[in-house]
């Protein structure tokens, strides 16, 4: 019996058994050998009888957009496939992402505070035999996910959303006037929240494997030394089976979560979640200075996160609208999820609520509310820097000393350069000072990156950067251009406030709302 086996015969349920179909869907994925369904149908006869704005399938985060479309008068209807609630596990953000909940009506200031159960200062990202970095108020805020979304589920139903719960999607028809889900449910607009592996996602995809995947395992246990602090982002040990890993750690209620992660391509031969587990659990009393034996483990956490190049999804069927970790909006360094879902709450809402009032509902007027970010697409680069080639040959130290010199450059250029970077916001010219001062001062080490990553990998990368300078210069324009939009009829002014978004976001300017 494995080390992993042993401690998860100590957990209720039957965790083993989950991380053994976790690591049965994670072969079919990397073989290519995920059924392509066929869930969404066309007719070209009208509803004619429509009965809601929108339907939502997925609650856990679709919760969080059908409560902001619901106060702002939109009949919403919500199908999630168990119970919507929460998990025990926190979702860890930083507070000025929260205060979009306040923005949008969707919790008073009260609400808020009693929604965050743990807070921490100041965080950490180090890495083996180089910098060490210290961080205040990012991912430093623990919200509780049973609160919070009880919270908004009784807002939602208080303005006439309607909640169907152990109803899970099974299919939808696309009509000229609207979509009929399930053959029951008729609405103008379908957003798909059902995360990376939604059927309707899988089916857009056509069973294209994931050009990156992203692998987490972790615990939330008692019995570790009074700590405080949190890790963004450490390493403690050079390159492992192929693989750099990655930790975080934070403080929890009833406990403390560590997690670690690392980057890969979705190669047959890589490790599974079960070796990965088992290195933690091998590794972790070394990165926490306590023996295994003296915690009391509440949870093992793990999962896995598929990241796309061809992100974010543009859906290819009218009135369908993938959202969150559906419309693969993350960038490949971030797990998604709710962070990423925040990030983006007010912008889809009002994209939603625009594209409603108009009309524009076709799948080229939607794919403009998941549009193009240079921002994000600059990131691959680094993630594929944080990982190797399952045959090739680097440093076993190598990607640590990169990620020194690099951290060692953004602390001199100062906290409004670092902390968005943590917050997976690039802006251009953050990065444009990062890369001039880590390409002076460390030559040696940018060059040893060009055969890690390639040369045709650099030179897309060159194509999103120059792209993310022309859209933060777009976005500068943006005081002179609104005035003039505000002129124009709902259509126009959908189409407009779109690129406006599009240059906001994939420019990084809304982290500095």
């Amino acid at each position: 019996m494995s080390l992993t086996e042993k401690v998860f015969a100590r957990l209720p349920g039957n965790v083993w058994g989950g991380l053994q179909r976790a690591d049965a869907l994670l072969e079919k994925l990397r073989e290519g050998n995920i059924p392509i369904p066929t869930v969404v149908t066309e007719n070209s006869e009208c509803i004619g009888d429509i009965e809601s704005d929108v339907v939502i399938c997925g609650g856990t985060l679709g919760i969080l957009i059908g409560a902001a479309l619901a106060l702002r008068g939109a009949s919403v209807v919500l199908l999630e496939r168990g119970i919507l609630k929460g998990r025990e596990q926190e979702w860890n953000i930083s507070r000025h992402e929260l205060q979009v909940f306040v923005e949008l009506g969707l919790l008073t200031e009260q609400e808020l505070q009693k929604a965050i159960v743990t807070e921490y200062n100041p965080a950490r990202v180090a890495f083996h035999e180089g910098v060490e970095v210290w961080v205040k108020d990012v991912l430093n805020i623990g919200v509780d996910p049973v609160y919070l979304l009880e919270t908004l589920k009784q807002k939602f139903l208080e303005k006439g959303g309607k909640l169907y719960e152990n109803t899970p999607f099974q299919e939808a028809v696309v009509h000229p006037d609207g979509v009929i889900i399930n053959k029951q449910y008729k609405t103008r607009l379908l957003i798909d929240a059902m995360g990376h592996f939604s059927p309707i996602v899988q089916q857009a995809r056509q069973g294209k494997k994931p050009d990156a995947l992203c692998l987490v395992v972790g615990t939330c246990a008692q019995g570790f030394p009074e700590n405080r602090t949190g890790d963004l982002l450490l390493s403690n040990t050079p390159l492992h089976n192929q693989c750099q890993y990655f930790w975080e750690a934070f403080p929890a209620r009833d406990g403390r979560t560590t997690y670690m992660f690392t980057y890969m391509d979705a190669n047959l031969r890589r490790l599974n979640l079960a070796a990965l587990f088992e290195d933690y659990l091998q590794l972790m009393p070394q990165y926490q200075g306590v023996e295994l034996k003296q915690l009391d483990i509440k949870r093992a956490l793990f999962g896995y996160f598929p990241s796309y190049r061809e992100s974010p999804l543009q859906t290819p069927f009218h009135r369908i609208l993938p959202v969150g970790d559906s419309s693969g909006s993350q960038s490949p360094l971030s797990f998604g999820g709710f962070g990423a879902m925040v990030r983006h709450l007010r912008r889809l809402t009002q994209g939603v609520e625009e594209a409603l009032a108009s009309d524009e509902l076709s799948k080229q007027a939607l794919s403009l509310l998941q549009p193009y970010q240079p921002n994000l697409t600059v990131t691959w680069l680094f993630q594929k820097a944080m990982s190797v080639g399952i045959e090739q040959k680097i440093g076993a130290n190598q990607i640590n000393n990169l990620l020194s010199a690099v951290f060692i450059e953004m602390q001199k250029l100062g906290e409004p350069i670092l902390k968005p970077f943590l917050q997976d916001v690039i802006e251009f010219s953050g990065l444009t000072q990062t890369l001039l001062k880590t390409g002076l001062l460390h030559p040696l080490l940018v060059m040893k990156i060009i055969p890690q990553v390639g040369i045709m990998a650099l030179l897309d990368w060159t194509v999103h950067y120059i792209n993310l300078g022309i859209y933060s210069i777009l976005y500068s324009l943006n005081q002179h251009i609104e005035p003039w939009v505000k002129r124009l009829s709902l259509q126009q002014q959908y189409y407009w406030r779109r690129r406006i978004d599009a240059w906001k976001y994939g420019s990084g300017g809304d982290y500095f709302d």
